[in-house]
């Protein structure tokens, strides 16, 4: 009775905190504080003068870094500014909120009188918080996403030439909602019924709110609330410059969470689409990735640019998102750096073209990597001189 009772309140108080796509589970252990149910442990007061909000039914972090933030995007500060929110995924009505600036004491500050001190110098600088040096050797620009979920969600990665995957989309509700007619003559039918034609389905590019069978049930571990990316194997991706192969390039389609299981098979909805499903996609389990965040400073200069040593075995772009050949800013690439690399989300990169023989490289523009997978990374390009090319160099910025 009392587990009952705790999964009562669990759907009647839980919130979905869309700022980042929902996890498969929320978690199972809730507490009583004060008159609410919630997971967490939030603080019972805050410094004084700091603005609190109180979580309300159908708020998300996303909702709210656009209210108090004035950008959605800015969801992950909102996240790091309430530390005792252990999962992004899910947040709770009656949960406290910090959503203003981060008041700090008076004595920590020190006796700045009458002289103008900058951050980081004068009495009182070895008391400044660490992001706020950061933001002044950064030239006081403060973290900025670097794209958004659709660029990371919607892009894809370099896989085995013939990756397998756990499950397949194998049918549709679409497919048993044609007559079958054939052999009907056209006299027997009823006068104004129309001519109907042979059809396997009567919808062919699947998106969002369609439903699909899955070729895996209970039987196979399945289980209702599972979040499958739809991926579409597509060409051989041929190093620009090397010329080996590095893999095959697999597409994310869209996204689709199992409804219910049946011994062999399951039902699911999709839920995002990026491109249209189809039934024989293969799906593989998602990952959360949040959009990664990095302060912005000034293109590499173009008078000094990288020695041509230090590009010669440097990551290149091996491919752009939807086959574009002309690459400009804006535009998702993946490059050559994978888990095995020194790469992170966040980094930042300056585009590179090799020059003729004795002149010195030219500067392109510069990319921030998104997300990470084991022979590639997807990136965007956020700032562009010229038109950017597969085989075009990349050095750390």
């Amino acid at each position: 009775m009392a587990r009952r009772r705790l999964l009562a309140a669990l759907s009647a108080l839980l919130v979905v905190a869309a700022a980042a796509p929902a996890a498969e589970r929320p978690p199972e252990e809730l507490h009583l504080v004060g008159d609410h149910w919630t997971a967490w442990d939030p603080p019972s007061s805050f410094p004084e003068g700091t603005e609190v909000y109180i979580i309300v039914r159908g708020d998300t972090l996303w909702d709210l870094a656009g209210r108090f933030h004035g950008d959605p995007y800015l969801w992950p500060q909102l996240w790091e500014r309430n530390q005792y929110i252990l999962d992004a995924h899910w947040i709770y009505p009656g949960d406290p909120l910090a959503v203003g600036p981060e008041v700090r004491p008076i004595d920590a500050v020190g006796d700045l009188e009458d002289e103008e001190v900058g951050p980081g110098v004068g009495p009182g600088a070895e008391d400044e918080p660490d992001e706020l040096r950061l933001a002044t050797d950064a030239g006081g620009q403060a973290p900025v996403p670097l794209g958004t979920e659709s660029d990371i969600y919607c892009s894809g990665y370099i896989g085995a030439p013939e990756e397998e995957f756990p499950y397949q989309i194998v049918g549709s509700e679409y497919q048993s909602l044609t007559p079958d007619l054939e052999g009907t003559a056209i006299v027997d039918l009823e006068p104004g019924a129309g001519i109907y034609g042979e059809a396997d389905t009567v919808k062919v590019g699947l998106a969002p709110g369609d439903i699909v069978y899955l070729d895996g049930g209970r039987a196979g571990g399945l289980s209702p609330g599972t979040v499958f990316s739809a991926v579409e194997p597509r060409e051989l991706v041929e190093h620009p410059v090397t010329r080996e192969t590095l893999g095959r390039y697999y597409r994310y389609l869209g996204r689709l969470r199992v409804l219910s299981v049946q011994e062999e098979t399951a039902i699911a909805e999709v839920t995002e689409g990026c491109y249209p499903i189809e039934i024989g996609d293969f799906l593989r389990p998602f990952e959360p990735e949040p959009v990664p965040l990095a302060r912005r400073t000034a293109l590499h200069p173009i008078n000094h640019p990288a020695a041509d040593e230090a590009l010669a075995e440097a990551p290149v772009i091996v491919l752009s998102d939807a086959g574009i050949i002309s690459i400009g800013q804006d535009h998702v690439v993946l490059v050559d750096l994978g888990t095995g690399d020194q790469v992170a989300p966040g980094d930042l990169y300056t585009i590179y073209r090799v020059n003729e023989k004795g002149l010195p490289a030219l500067v392109l523009g510069e990319l921030g990597i998104l997300a990470v997978h084991e022979r590639s990374s997807v990136a965007k390009i956020l700032e562009s001189r010229y038109t950017i090319y597969r085989g075009d160099r990349l050095e750390p910025k």
